[in-house]
């Protein structure tokens, strides 16, 4: 399995807007993606490390797909919709990685 992290980093005048996030595009995204996504996990960003410290990331978003292509296949067709719908909820530019999940 794997695991696609699409991270928002937090920094001077960045905004995020979990509610269009959680209400609007996750729902897009799931639905587009369709029965290749296996799951979705959302995560907002607390703090950093020490007590009083800012969160590097404003929001993570964790996509699981049974494979690399399968995640390919079924978010291809779709990026530039999902790009389009990013001004809508952060004026952050997310970063992506893709991992494989080990446990």
């Amino acid at each position: 399995m794997i695991k696609v992290s699409v991270l928002y980093p937090n920094g001077e005048d960045k905004k995020f807007d979990m509610n269009y996030y959680l209400e609007k595009h996750v729902p897009l995204v799931q639905g587009k993606l369709g029965i290749a996504l296996k799951k979705a996990d959302v995560d907002q960003g607390l703090s950093g490390a020490g007590p009083g410290s800012q969160a590097i990331y404003l929001a993570m978003c964790h996509l699981y797909f049974d494979s690399v292509e399968a995640f390919q296949n079924s978010f291809g067709p779709n990026a530039k919709e999902f790009m389009a719908d990013i001004p809508n909820f952060t004026n952050t530019q997310p970063v992506v990685q893709i991992s494989e999940v080990k446990i």
